[in-house]
């Protein structure tokens, strides 16, 4: 009977090699296969054996991304072959990283599955731009969703976001003008501060800060680009130059 290798969700949290895990150190170190995102970097990719296959299943100019279902065929099928596979994924697996939909694949082929954890991109750009997500003053929920899906306008937001909240908004630079259009029209107030963190936790990172009317016109003027997450919230503001400048803006 042929061995059935294990497929292996692992999050590489938000970009800089020394913020794996340990685990997930170990196990990108001796995997003979590789599936990884596009958002990996080359040092992270470095830690795999010269022998190693790298599989990408990146969004390339040439080609769509790889229709989810296709990635679970290739990884069932690699690990039904008698290899072990390392998915290696932005963040953490199981926060917006699909890492669900590929462990029911697994788990309906049979085929073993684990995952290991990784910093999420909430929690590695509120650590790199000194955001609190909560904090005894400001906040003590808070909520995340993706800003790019089917149907947005359609979801119901409401109560995500306003005082003592944060939001925390994925894949939502697109889409930035219907977000703020959604919260506003939802009753959130227009100078409620928000904050735009681009490449959280790598050297090129961005803190952009503003009001929730102006973040169309912020992603715009600063020509943002992914990966970028929008956290809306009075924790966005709380060091005293954010607040100064926030309250000049809403002044004009």
């Amino acid at each position: 009977m042929q061995h059935v290798g294990t497929i292996y969700l692992v999050g590489a949290g938000p970009g800089p090699v020394d913020l794996l895990t340990l685990r997930a150190a170990r196990l990108i170190s001796g995997a003979r296969v590789i599936v990884h995102d596009g958002l990996i970097g080359p040092d992270i990719l470095g830690l795999a054996r010269p022998d190693a296959r790298l599989v990408s299943v990146a969004k390339q100019r040439a080609r769509h991304t790889m229709p989810q279902e296709e990635i679970n065929a290739l990884l069932v099928r690699e690990a039904l072959s008698g290899n072990d596979v390392v998915r290696l994924k932005g963040g953490d697996p199981f926060i917006f990283g699909r890492g669900g939909e590929e462990a029911e694949a697994a788990r309906a082929a049979g085929v073993p599955v684990e995952v290991i954890p990784g910093i999420s991109a909430a929690n590695g750009a509120a650590a790199a731009s000194g955001i609190a997500l909560t904090h005894r003053d400001a906040s003590s929920i808070v909520s995340f969703v993706a800003g790019q899906c089917k149907g947005l306008a359609e979801q119901d937001w409401s109560g995500l976001a306003g005082k003592g909240r944060t939001l925390v908004i994925y894949m939502g630079v697109s889409t930035a003008a219907a977000i703020a259009d959604k919260l506003m029209a939802d009753g959130l107030a227009p100078d409620m501060a928000i904050a735009v963190i681009e490449n959280a936790a790598r050297p090129e990172m961005r803190v952009l800060r503003g009001l929730l009317a102006g973040l169309p016109d912020l992603v715009e003027r600063e020509a943002v680009k992914s990966p970028a997450l929008i956290v809306i919230g009075d924790v966005t503001a709380r060091d005293n130059a954010a607040l100064a400048a926030l309250a000049k803006e809403a002044a004009q």
